[in-house]
């Protein structure tokens, strides 16, 4: 009998119990290739129509600065709202507007009409991952929180592989236009998904029904934790030096490796190898203790892998090089959120998540730096800023906050 309670409680650890959880996988799969496909046709699009890097960066910047602005209303929403609800709508409006973007790159929009649109779209996707990431916990039992979390990141890269290749081949035969059409319809997935979970979802249900929920509340929660606090601070560095490398890897890809299209989807693809093994360990593997150590034994490991990237003209080792890339970067984004949501209240989540990934917002300001540096002192400065952005910055906030290591 002990033996069995034993194996039950470590069976519990896996979200893949949860039929509520596999069905908005699912779905959540389907509508994640289609986006990748879209960011692959975004980037490409700009880069045709422009040959720019400031552009790439001004666009990519209108796709992520949204963050900065609807992510806390988007937590305040998560926490008094049915986090269901508030996807499909996002989701519905995502989907029209995606229409409305291939439409545009069908017709040769000029520049600005095109990111005012993209902008737009922007506004209801920046609403999407605080909603989405404090639904999860709710379609798992708690034991099987963590495991969700790495299984949703791992949702998120095995569609970064199938995405863009899937890019890399109809941008050789088809118009740009269709990529988004495709997107579009894709988002019928995640909606049926969630039609689907209804019977079995626990909304969080509030005593007062007119209670304030505001973000004072989230504010001083993390006020009275450092270790929270040493997490927010950390979790920006990457987002500035590294995550800009999906903005830049078309412009890499291109002027050091001589590669298109399909070069540039199939080395996004070969980073979400690496990044799918890193968050397949954790959620199947044995639990992480000494988290804060392995979150800058990773952030380090993505930078000296961006660094042998930008510092070869080998197909080959430019590979192994992006596959080193996936495996830090997720590794250590999955960790993080992981670690950040095991110390949060189920109240506060939406909340504390919609802070959080406020550091996405860092990703645009990054891709500008990158974009600027590599537009006056070339490609090699920018991806060497990059790479050692990354170790740098991590080591400095080490010194001064140690207590990260105790994570």
């Amino acid at each position: 009998m002990a033996q069995i309670e034993v194996q039950n409680k470590k069976n519990s650890r896996f979200a893949f119990q949860s039929k509520s959880f596999n069905t908005f996988m699912a779905g959540s799969l389907i509508s994640r290739v289609g986006d990748w496909m879209d960011l692959v046709a975004l980037n490409w699009a700009v880069l045709q129509f422009t040959n720019s890097p400031i552009h790439l960066g001004i666009m990519n910047a209108c796709r992520l600065v949204p963050t900065f602005l609807l992510s806390v209303p988007a937590g305040i929403m998560a926490d008094r709202l049915d986090r269901r609800k508030l996807l499909i709508w996002l989701q519905v409006g995502m989907m029209l507007l995606t229409f409305v973007i291939g439409f545009l790159v069908a017709k040769g929009p000029a520049f600005w009409l095109f990111a005012l649109i993209v902008t737009i779209r922007s506004m209801l996707a920046a609403m999407d991952p605080p909603i989405r990431n404090a639904l999860i916990p709710n379609l798992v039992p708690e034991s099987s929180m963590a495991s969700a979390l790495a299984v949703n990141t791992m949702i998120i890269n095995l569609s970064r592989i199938i995405g863009p290749a899937i890019a890399g081949i109809l941008l050789g035969i088809t118009n740009i236009a269709n990529l988004f059409y495709i997107n579009a319809w894709g988002t019928f997935a995640v909606l049926i998904s969630l039609a689907i979970i209804r019977a079995d979802y626990q909304s969080i249900k509030y005593k007062d029904k007119d209670a304030k929920i505001t973000i004072k509340e989230a504010v001083d929660f993390v006020k009275k934790k450092p270790s929270v606090q040493s997490l927010l601070i950390l979790a920006i560095v990457p987002m500035v030096f590294g995550f800009p490398y999906t903005t830049m890897t078309p412009l890499f890809a291109k002027e050091l490796l001589h590669l298109g299209p399909e070069g540039f989807g199939v080395l996004l693809s070969i980073s979400s190898i690496g990044a799918i093994i890193g968050t397949s360990w954790l959620s199947v593997g044995k639990e992480i203790i000494e988290t804060g150590k392995w979150l800058i034994y990773s952030i380090i490991g993505f930078g000296l892998s961006l660094l042998l990237f930008i510092g070869t003209n080998n197909y080959l080792v430019a590979g192994l090089a992006m596959f080193l890339v996936g495996l830090t970067s997720q590794t250590y984004r999955t960790l993080s959120r992981i670690t950040l949501q095991k110390q949060v209240p189920n109240h506060l989540r939406g909340r504390i998540m919609s802070i959080a990934l406020m550091d996405r917002g860092f990703i645009p300001l990054g891709a500008l730096l990158i974009g600027a540096i590599a537009s006056s002192l070339g490609i090699l400065w920018a991806g060497s800023v990059m790479g050692l952005g990354c170790i740098l910055t991590t080591l400095m906030i080490v010194l001064k906050r140690r207590e990260i290591l105790k994570v």
